[in-house]
């Protein structure tokens, strides 16, 4: 069985230290003893340790050894139009289970504007959501997740390759717009949309910024669940490239 993973702030010398909600689960449901070895990352790097010192403060590692570090992987950033906050919260777990490196809440033009302006507030817990499946799918490095922009300043993004997800009749599917020519260290820029879908307006923005259309299905999709159909069909197409 695989050693649980979690994040701490850094690491100085041959220690670390986990603090807050974490500590409190290891120390309290997972039981932590002195000895115990788990897996510990800096955000840069995940490192083998062992509990050296466990009580009410935090939970104190010592660093055996450096795990082998990871291969170069594939770079997405998820332009996600905001949308109800449950089902917000539902894509920034399922977006960071699937490898996603960067989540940018988007304030398009039907978004709802209560939405709008209340996610600035709710950057925070999205961070935590983003820490904690991060933690469950042991990453190495957490989703970045950033204030909400506005649809504009997304479009100025200067990815190589960049998609906007369209559910109107007449755009490419994504997995054959695709490159063939397809490298472990791409970066990616994928745009979805608001419950109520792109005005012309936007979708006029998104042509002159150089993003290409594509679709998902004939059926219209939740946007919740376009972004990770969307983010599955890119992790399956790079993950299998020969």
């Amino acid at each position: 069985m695989a050693r649980r993973r979690f994040f701490v702030n850094r690491i100085d010398g041959e220690y670390a230290e986990l603090t807050g909600d974490d500590a409190r689960h290891l120390a309290r449901v997972l039981r932590a003893e002195i000895g115990q070895r788990y897996e510990i990352s800096d955000n840069q790097r995940a490192y083998l340790a062992e509990i050296s010192a466990a009580n009410a403060h935090g939970i104190t590692f010592h660093v055996l050894e450096p795990l082998p570090a990871e291969a170069p992987s594939l770079q997405i950033t998820l332009f996600a139009a905001l949308i109800k906050f449950d089902r917000f919260e539902w894509l920034v777990e399922k977006a960071t289970e699937l490898g996603v490196a960067r989540i940018v809440p988007i304030d398009a033009e039907r978004t709802e504007k209560g939405l709008a302006m209340a996610a600035k507030k709710r950057v925070e817990r999205w961070k935590k959501i983003a820490r904690e499946s991060s933690q469950q799918a042991r990453r190495v490095r957490m989703s970045e997740i950033v204030p909400p922009e506005a649809l504009e300043q997304a479009l100025s993004d200067r990815s190589p390759y960049r998609y906007f997800l369209e559910e109107q009749p007449g755009a490419e599917a994504l997995a054959r717009a695709l490159p063939a020519d397809r490298r472990p260290e791409d970066a990616i820029a994928i745009l979805t949309g608001p419950e109520g879908g792109w005005t012309d307006r936007e979708r006029a923005l998104a042509a002159r910024g150089g993003w290409k259309p594509v679709s998902l299905s004939s059926n219209i999709l939740r946007s919740e669940t376009a972004a990770i159909a969307a983010l599955s069909i890119l992790s399956h197409a790079w993950h299998n490239q020969s």
